[in-house]
C-alpha cells in the first residue's frame, strides 16, 4: 500500500530521534517525515517487545532512516550523538497492564523510560513532542457523564454538568483528580515531568492527548487497537466479543487516522513556537466515532464477511462506557480539517491487510 504524500514542511531540525519507532505510531511517523524531509536523519530506536513491529524494520531502512534495537529503560542505548528533536512515541500502551499482573514493565517504560528520554534531550538541548494519551482522564468521571442509550451506541448529551465536557467530548480543561487507571496515571505522570523538564532546564515542548490513533501497520489487539482487530477478524472470518455494558457492543471510540495524525505533528514541528509549552487533544472527534456495532456493520460491507459476535455483559477493569476526544482546541488554533472518515479508514485498512496478507496472517489472526 502506497503511503499517503507528505506535507510540504518548513522544519529546522536536522537529527531527529524518535523512540518507539518501530511502533505502529512511531514507524509510520519517521516514514512520513523523511519522505517529506529527505535530508534529515532521523533514528528509530525500539525493544521490538509488540509482536509485528520486526515489520518496520525493512520499511525505515528502505528510505534511509536508521533503525536501533535498544529499550528507553536503558540509559545505555541511548547514548547518542547530537539531535536537535525528540518525538517519545515509546509506552507500554495497554489500559489493562498492570492489572491483573505485577506493573513492573509499564512503570519502568512508562515512568524511567521518560526520565531517560528526557535526560536525553536535556543533555542536547532537544525539542521534545510527547504522544500521551486520553487515557489521563479519570475513568470515574467519563463514566458518569450524561448519555443516553439509542438503537447502535451510547450518546454523549450536551446538558453536562462536568467541567470540559460537552456532546462534543472531553476536552483539555476536564478534571483529572480521581484514578485512571495505571497507564494513564504513567502518561499524566510523564506530563508533569516534561513541564518541570521545560521550566527547569528552558526546553521547548508539546504534549499531544491523542485519542485512539488507527490505520495500517497496526498490530491490533483486544486491548490496542480494536479498530484494526475488528477488520482484521472479519477478513480472516474469525470469532469476536462485545465485552462489557450489557454485551450490546454500543460502547463508543473516536479515532484519528495515522495520516491524519501526522497532519497535525507536522504543522506542530513546522510551527513548536506557537503550541510551545502546551498541552492539546488530538483526536477524531464525534464525526469520527464509532461504536462497536456500528464498526461491525462497517466491516462486514467493506470485507464482505458476517462474523459471530458471542456478549460478555461483565465489564472490564478501568473500561469506559464511551469516550469523544473535543479537539476543538488544537482544530481552532490551527486550522486543519481531519481527511480521513470512519469508512475511508476501514478501507485502508482491509486494503493493506488484503495486499500483505501472508505477513499479517499469523499475527492478526
Amino acid at each position: 500500500m502506497k503511503c499517503a504524500l507528505p506535507l510540504e514542511s518548513s522544519m529546522n531540525y536536522r537529527r531527529v530521534l524518535i523512540t518507539g519507532g518501530a511502533g505502529f505510531v512511531g514507524s509510520n511517523l519517521a516514514l512520513k517525515l523523511k519522505l517529506g524531509n529527505p535530508g534529515l536523519h532521523i533514528t528509530c530506536l525500539d525493544n521490538l517487545k509488540r509482536r509485528g513491529s520486526e515489520l518496520s524494520i525493512k520499511r525505515l531502512r528502505e528510505v534511509n532512516v536508521e533503525f536501533i534495537h535498544g529499550d528507553i529503560r536503558n540509559k545505555e542505548d541511548l547514548e547518542f550523538g547530537e539531535i536537535d528533536l525528540l518525538i517519545e512515541c515509546s509506552a507500554e500502551p495497554s489500559v489493562l497492564a498492570g492489572i491483573n499482573s505485577a506493573p513492573d514493565y509499564l512503570l519502568n517504560t512508562n515512568l524511567l523510560g521518560t526520565i531517560n528520554c528526557l535526560e536525553i534531550a536535556r543533555r542536547h538541548v532537544a525539542d521534545i513532542l510527547f504522544l500521551s494519551t486520553s487515557r489521563v482522564y479519570p475513568t470515574s468521571y467519563v463514566n458518569e457523564l450524561v448519555y443516553r442509550e439509542t438503537k447502535t451506541r451510547f450518546e454523549l448529551l450536551d446538558n453536562q454538568k462536568t467541567v470540559g465536557a460537552s456532546k462534543y467530548g472531553v476536552a483539555e480543561t476536564f478534571p483529572l483528580d480521581r484514578p485512571r487507571s495505571l497507564y494513564g496515571t504513567t502518561k499524566l505522570a510523564s506530563e508533569l515531568l516534561i513541564a518541570e523538564y521545560a521550566d527547569t532546564y528552558n526546553l521547548r515542548t508539546i504534549v499531544d492527548r491523542c485519542g485512539v490513533i488507527t490505520g495500517p501497520w497496526q498490530m491490533g489487539k483486544i486491548d490496542q487497537g480494536v479498530f484494526v482487530l475488528w477488520v482484521a477478524k472479519h477478513f480472516f472470518k474469525q470469532q469476536l466479543s462485545y465485552i462489557g455494558y450489557g454485551g450490546q457492543g454500543k460502547q463508543v471510540r473516536d479515532f484519528i487516522h495515522i495520516d491524519d495524525l501526522f497532519q497535525a505533528i507536522q504543522t506542530q514541528l513546522d510551527n513548536f513556537d506557537e503550541y510551545n509549552g502546551d498541552i492539546f487533544n488530538i483526536g477524531g472527534g464525534l464525526a469520527n466515532s464509532l461504536s462497536l456495532q456500528e464498526l461491525t456493520a462497517l466491516c462486514e460491507e467493506v470485507t464482505g464477511n458476517k462474523i459471530e459476535i458471542s456478549a460478555v455483559k461483565e465489564d472490564r477493569p478501568a473500561d469506559l462506557r464511551f469516550f469523544i476526544t473535543d479537539s476543538s482546541k488544537f482544530l481552532n488554533k490551527s486550522g486543519l480539517v481531519w481527511k480521513k472518515d470512519a469508512n475511508q479508514t476501514v478501507w485502508d485498512i482491509y486494503e493493506w491487510i488484503r495486499d500483505n496478507e501472508a505477513e499479517l496472517k499469523p499475527i492478526l489472526s
